[in-house]
């Protein structure tokens, strides 16, 4: 499938370049960036493809489908275009910056009869993957409550104005997990933090599932303790791990594997009274662009469907007023 790719910042040349050219699917025949030295790391890392200018360049080369990572602000009228010239679409999160543009999105892509998806690898994390093995063999029991974090600490680089804040940045990944681990929500209330820079940081959520089990997410670029990626307890055991997925780190570094997370990162069960080591899932960002590549060809679903984007963004249009408002926020079912 020929693909191109819009954006070659960060996410562009980490997220996405390197899983379009492992995945055997996908064919990356040009980039869309006009910054000069973008098109010279783009010469230099991606041999063979081209660099654009536009989304309509990409068109006239034959291009089938495209990834958006570009900054946030952007991602709704970029999708809508790619679409309108006969594109797929992979939109990198946030998907939209709040549920209307996220459904007129979405809408558009079914009226064309265009496969469109929300990039969110993250639900192939190796320990996310875990947790989700975890629940689907029962070994927790019925899940009650769930914690996870994405908390780092690098105050002078983030959050960046390219992905809107903190709450649709990390926020975007954390509510899409917990969605797809514990369904629906009925109620939400966050916190946030301002910085000097407008953006929020230091994001809590609490969502409670339709289901009656809880979600508490956080989300900050200034925790200098961060706390355990994952903390699920269900009504037979709990599962706690410390360490967060290393896939972004070996692609960063240039390694030709991903996904494996060492021993001594393995998470632990909690059951009874004792404690286990559980060895952790690979991580499977790689399965992606193969997967939307077949379900394009009509060879089955998408990896993420556009609905869940929906979903999602509905829930933190609901964290965002709850963050200024202070109030717990109903809703309301889609």
């Amino acid at each position: 499938m020929r693909f191109g790719l819009v954006g070659y910042g960060f996410g562009g040349r980490y997220f996405h370049a390197p899983l379009l050219r492992a995945a055997p699917e996908c064919d990356l025949v040009a980039v869309v960036t006009s910054a000069p030295e973008r098109r010279a790391l783009v010469e230099r890392e991606v041999p063979g493809a081209a660099t654009v200018s536009s989304l309509g360049e990409l068109a006239g080369l034959g291009v089938e489908a495209v990834a958006i990572s570009t900054p946030a602000d952007t991602h709704s009228a970029l999708t809508e275009e790619a679409l309108g010239l006969g594109m797929a679409v992979v939109c990198d999160k946030p998907f939209a910056l709040d549920a209307a543009a996220a459904r007129a999105s979405v809408e558009l892509a079914a009226r064309l009869g265009l496969v469109l998806s929300p990039y969110q690898n993250r639900r192939e994390d190796s320990d996310f993957r875990t947790v989700r093995a975890l629940v689907d063999d029962g070994v927790l029991g019925t899940v009650t409550r769930l914690e996870s974090r994405f908390e780092r600490y690098a105050p002078q680089d983030g959050p960046g104005r390219s992905g809107g804040g903190t709450l649709l940045d990390f926020g975007s990944h954390l509510v899409d997990q917990a969605l797809f681990l514990l369904g629906p929500v009925r109620a939400v209330y966050a916190e946030w933090r301002e910085r000097g820079s407008g953006l929020d940081d230091d994001v809590f959520l609490a969502l409670t599932h339709e289901s009656g089990a809880r979600s508490h997410l956080w989300g900050s670029w200034s925790q200098s303790a961060p706390g355990p990626r994952w903390r699920v307890t269900g009504t037979a055991g709990t599962y706690v791990v410390a360490a967060g997925d290393s896939q972004e780190e070996q692609l960063v570094s240039g390694a030709e594997t991903w996904g494996v997370e060492p021993e001594e990162n393995h998470g632990t069960v909690y059951a009874d009274g004792t404690a286990r080591s559980h060895p952790t899932e690979r991580g499977r960002w790689d399965t992606f662009y193969p997967r939307f590549a077949a379900a394009v060809r009509g060879e089955g679903e998408p990896p993420v469907h556009p609905a869940d984007a929906i979903a999602t963004a509905i829930v933190l249009d609901a964290a965002r007023t709850s963050a200024t408002t202070g109030a717990i926020v109903e809703v309301k079912p889609r």
